[in-house]
């Protein structure tokens, strides 16, 4: 049950990330809180395999802000890769 507040919380987190990084013309809307969210519940999900307790800190902060960092990352990659991508094809096109 636990599990929620985390997916809840790395969500919010995710969708913050959104706003806060730019790019957002070259990503879809849920790209960010979708990737925080299931990174959460592989490092929840994990973590609790590994004998991490509901009490333990470190499953909080790993699920919930180590989701959001890499949400953040994979965005920022993802809109790098766009950028070049378009400015590529724009110059084949010879726009």
């Amino acid at each position: 049950m636990y599990i929620l507040l985390a997916l809840i919380g790395a969500c919010v987190l995710g969708i913050a990330a959104h706003f806060v990084i730019g790019g957002r013309e070259l990503r879809g809307v849920a790209f960010t809180p979708a990737v925080s969210t299931a990174v959460a519940a592989i490092l929840y999900t994990g973590l609790q395999w590994l004998g991490v307790g509901e009490g333990d800190i470190w499953l909080w902060v790993a699920s919930v802000l180590g989701s959001a960092l890499v949400a953040a990352a994979a965005t920022a990659a993802l809109v790098a890769f766009r950028r070049r991508s378009d400015a590529s094809a724009k110059a084949a096109l010879g726009i």
